[in-house]
């Protein structure tokens, strides 16, 4: 009884009596639900235009994809789960399909890598398993099949002479390659953003592309992540990101209905 005399003293009745009914309002509400499901922009309905719109995949390459790939052990669950691999399929053949261009942003390992100086905990652990190895460059030798290829399922969409295929990313980001310039010079000032992974190179394109002034809708299940003891869950970690940050977020479904109106 003390101590609430001596809190009435210095708060005012009315301020206590409006903190505790927010309090019990807030509790009564429902908790949001980290579920992907925006399909709404502030102007109304998510509706795409393949003249100022484009899809851009990050790394739909053998490392992340294949169970083949270094990285499956890790990454494995995610991808099934999500149904990835078959997702950005019908990404690529609704872009084709409905006159998106398409633009992939691969990441390659070459020999002079190697020998930088200092790294990230995963830039160490991907140079130490070989994840995207190229020989050189210039070097196609063993490139085909390899890590670092293209998923075979991919290659009908990304090998047709049309999808612009950028110089490689080195970390995460964008910031080391021309995707940003490339998208300029096709006019494209809107992207649809999917493949791998996540929270790695998936975010950090988006992060860029939205502070280069660009609309960015994510697909959620486009994508996914690492799941380790140690690190966590990328995926979850990165759903919560592109809520924060993307102007939309939208399952497959969702974004083919917006690229393909007749599909809805």
């Amino acid at each position: 009884m003390k101590h609430t005399i001596k809190l009435a003293a210095v708060i005012p009745l009315s301020l206590i009596t409006a903190y505790v009914a927010r309090t019990d309002a807030l509790e009564t509400q429902p908790v949001p639900s980290t579920a992907p499901t925006t399909t709404t922009t502030g102007a109304g309905p998510l509706q795409f235009d393949a003249t100022n719109t484009a899809l851009v995949v990050t790394d739909p390459q053998n490392d992340f994809l294949s169970p083949e790939g270094v990285t499956w052990g890790v990454v494995g669950e995610s991808v099934t789960k999500n149904g990835t691999v078959e997702n950005i399929e019908t990404l690529l053949k609704t872009a084709k399909a409905e006159g998106f261009e398409v633009f992939v942003s691969p990441h390659y390992y070459f020999p002079h890598d190697h020998h930088w100086h200092f790294e990230g905990k995963l830039e160490t652990m991907m140079h130490k398993i070989g994840m995207f190895e190229r020989t050189g460059a210039l070097d196609l030798e063993g490139f085909e099949g390899s890590g670092a290829d293209w998923l075979e399922r991919y290659k009908p969409y990304i090998e047709d002479g049309r999808t612009v295929v950028t110089s490689p990313h080195k970390v995460y980001g964008p910031e080391t390659n021309d995707l940003v310039l490339q998208l300029r010079k096709r006019g494209i000032d809107r992207v649809i953003l999917a493949g791998m992974s996540a929270n790695l190179c998936t975010e950090a394109h988006m992060r860029e592309l939205i502070e280069q002034g660009f609309d960015v809708t994510v697909v959620s299940d486009g994508t996914a992540a690492a799941i380790t003891p140690e690190l966590g869950d990328g995926y979850a970690a990165a759903l919560v990101n592109f809520e924060f940050i993307a102007n939309a977020v939208v399952t497959t479904k969702e974004a083919v209905a917006s690229m393909a109106p007749a599909a809805k």
